[in-house]
């Protein structure tokens, strides 16, 4: 299964009045909610494929240990190539599912309203956070409701 995850918004909260807490790696801290939600979505079978504005400023390596830092063991990570045309996140992710054959399930998580314009096919499996509250035990409902019905061809 593939999870095309945002950082900002969906694992980091959002809240213009509060500045987000560092870690000792400089990064901001993941919500527990968050991290909670997460764990209960991967397993060993899991790739995450980082498509968040960050992705380009580390390393595979780093960011898995961004991940771990922050309770959180991922055994295969992607990110989107780096965003060099200037693009929207909907035509990144386009782009990405457009030159990568996706042979399996996917659901797409980010607070990104743009991503309502997607395709039908990446649309319907695409799930909206609020940036100010990040993913939540609500959306694991949603997010095997979509996991569960059979994707459109790619």
């Amino acid at each position: 299964m593939l999870i095309l995850l945002d950082i900002d918004g969906v694992m980091v909260v959002a809240k213009s009045w509060k500045r987000p807490e560092l870690l000792e790696d400089g990064f901001p801290a993941f919500s527990l909610n968050s991290i909670h939600v997460l764990k209960n979505l991967i397993n060993e079978s899991t790739t995450i494929v980082l498509t968040t504005s960050h992705k380009s400023k580390f390393s595979i390596e780093e960011w898995k240990k961004i991940f771990e830092l922050r309770g959180l063991t991922l055994n295969s990570l992607k990110v989107l190539d780096e965003n060099i045309k200037n693009l929207n996140r909907k035509d990144e992710i386009l782009n990405w599912f457009n030159l990568n054959n996706v042979n399996e399930d996917f659901v797409i998580i980010d607070d990104d309203t743009s991503l309502n314009d997607l395709p039908t096919f990446l649309k319907d499996r695409f799930v909206l956070t609020s940036s100010f509250i990040g993913l939540t035990d609500s959306h694991i409902e949603i997010i095997n409701k979509i996991l569960s019905k059979k994707p459109h061809k790619v």
